[in-house]
């Protein structure tokens, strides 16, 4: 067993709204460790207020220090709608090792682009700056470098923005269009050359995953350390027509549960790429089967990317979790009712020698409603699984280890106080020095207060 974390509060998390905004499954890293400092963000009031909402963006030196907190109070987020969530890569921030560049995208549900970042060196030299919201940007609807009308019609009307870092570089990826009809795009930040303080620029690679009548569903984008390979999975939602659909100010998709909802969901499906991102590869002997440089993308009828096949109401979750092993063995944390028409999460895993499998997690209840677990390998190999309870306040952690080619599960910790949410985990950090940081909502002893903390098992 896992001995119990240390506890660290980032801040105090708005309960009084309808929609959970903090700890979303789609948030890749809300907490990001970059050059032995950690960064995480959240949503938070004003002392003393319930409204409207900030971003707020902390940082801790590793091991042991204290978080620094610094508030956009520039920017109030009032939309009370759980998609809108907060995206920072190196944390969903993104932070861009090339030069340093901290990358912030945050409250969109099929809006335009709002999107910061921070000076050219903050996060490679962070014990020289101050931690204030003068180091970053005001609030912009474009990507520095992309101008065009064609883009700027892209950016206009997005959902999902996350980061990945990918080598030296920065990807930046989003969903166009609405729930069941949409598709998935990538961009590339790359630092100015020359070690200079002038900032770097993005480029479009393409329209990577396309939808026709439906729209994909990433359970994540994850890049090799070097970053040549990039591997993502997703599962389709088909689309069901409404009156007003086509209405170009038709805002009924944005409800979070609708004709357009998870029961629509279906297949597990696959695809990578071996030149960081531009050609894309599917089945056992790795087809190219989109060339983004031709203008080409993945489709629902591309040959090989389905790896199980999952009708529509059987309980397939979007956007739940993956995670690539050192050995370039690909996992995936989602959930069906095909054995036994009881809905469980399940870990279907395609091994290095390419054959997917596919088993139910023990320890665990039966998944109803829509909180998502994760997954995170660590520094060793194992694959660990943090799993919320659907209704009562219990995180459960299980551990599939690499000795046993990751098909058996072992109990490894469960606490109680925390209250339905997604954890979120630093894959970064695990990978450095094997600490798991998981980011979630806690329970206070006041009652019906509840903070956003994370917890650090050390491994």
């Amino acid at each position: 067993m896992l001995a119990d974390p240390s506890r660290t509060i980032l801040g105090p998390d708005p309960t009084h709204r309808s929609c959970i905004i903090n700890g979303y499954a789609f948030q890749q890293d809300a907490i990001h460790t970059f050059n032995g400092w950690q960064y995480a963000c959240f949503y938070a009031s004003a002392p003393g207020a319930k409204e409207p909402l900030f971003i707020h963006l902390s940082r801790r030196k590793l091991p042991a220090g204290s978080w620094e907190t610094l508030v956009f109070e520039d920017y109030p987020q009032t939309v009370d709608d759980g998609h809108n969530t907060v995206q920072v890569n190196a944390i969903q921030l993104g932070i861009c090792p090339g030069d340093g560049t901290i990358h912030l995208s945050y409250d969109h549900h099929c809006d335009v682009l709002r999107y910061r970042h921070s000076k050219v060196g903050v996060a490679t030299s962070p014990e020289e700056v101050n931690w204030t919201p003068e180091l970053f940007t005001p609030t912009l609807s474009a990507l520095p470098g992309l101008s065009s009308p064609e883009i700027t019609k892209l950016l206009s009307y997005i959902t999902y923005p996350r980061f990945v870092t990918r080598g030296r570089d920065l990807l930046f990826s989003f969903r166009t269009g609405k729930a069941g009809l949409g598709d998935d795009h990538i961009c590339v930040y790359t630092a100015s050359e020359g070690g200079t303080t002038e900032i770097g620029s993005y480029t479009f690679l393409g329209t990577h995953l396309k939808g026709i009548s439906n729209n994909p569903y990433i359970h994540g984008l994850d890049a090799s350390p070097d970053g040549t390979h990039l591997y993502t999975t997703w599962v389709y939602r088909e689309f069901v027509h409404y009156e007003g659909w086509d209405d170009p100010l038709d805002t009924k998709h944005k409800t979070q549960a609708g004709p357009n909802a998870a029961t629509n969901n279906r297949d597990i499906c696959y695809a990578w790429s071996s030149d960081g991102g531009v050609r894309w590869r599917s089945g056992p002997r790795g087809d190219v089967i989109a060339d983004l440089g031709k203008g080409e993308s993945i489709l629902p009828t591309s040959p090989g990317i389905v790896a199980f096949e999952i009708p529509k109401g059987s309980g397939l979750m979007n956007q739940e979790a993956q995670a690539v092993d050192h050995e370039g063995g690909v996992h995936v944390l989602n959930r069906d009712s095909l054995d036994d028409g009881v809905i469980r999460w399940r870990h279907y895993y395609l091994s290095s020698g390419d054959t997917w499998t596919r088993r139910a997690l023990p320890h665990v209840e039966g998944v109803y409603g829509g909180k998502r677990g994760q997954l995170i390998v660590s520094r060793e190999g194992d694959l660990y699984f943090v799993l919320p309870h659907h209704a009562d306040p219990v995180l459960t952690i299980l551990r599939a280890s690499k000795a046993s080619r990751y098909a058996e599960y072992e109990l490894v910790w469960r606490g109680e106080g925390f209250p339905p949410t997604d954890p979120l985990v630093d894959k970064a950090r695990i990978s450095h020095d094997n600490v798991l940081s998981v980011f979630t909502r806690a329970f206070t002893r006041s009652e019906g207060s509840v903070n956003v903390v994370v917890l650090d098992f050390q491994l």
